[in-house]
């Protein structure tokens, strides 16, 4: 831990923003999961289902969590399974 009073707020400021984004990941993979899960089954709303999964593949792209790559393929595998 550290001494400095600045770097002691870093230390906080950095955890809250490590969190945030992994709960922004996370809630990005569960969004691609159930997508894919929804096509899978054939379910009524899984368009609705495919958007919000885009939505946040691109949300986590813009904010740098993800390569702008890798977010395009995620995007092309779930509207591939569509």
């Amino acid at each position: 831990m550290p001494n400095i009073k600045s770097a002691i707020k870093r230390v906080t400021t950095s955890q809250k923003a490590q969190d945030a984004n992994i709960s922004q990941k996370n809630d990005m993979r569960s969004a691609i999961k159930t997508a894919k899960a929804a096509i899978e089954n054939n379910a009524d709303n899984k368009q609705d289902l495919v958007n919000t999964a885009v939505k946040k593949i691109d949300k986590a792209a813009k904010s740098n969590l993800i390569h702008s790559n890798k977010a395009d393929r995620l995007k092309s595998q779930v509207m591939r399974s569509n």
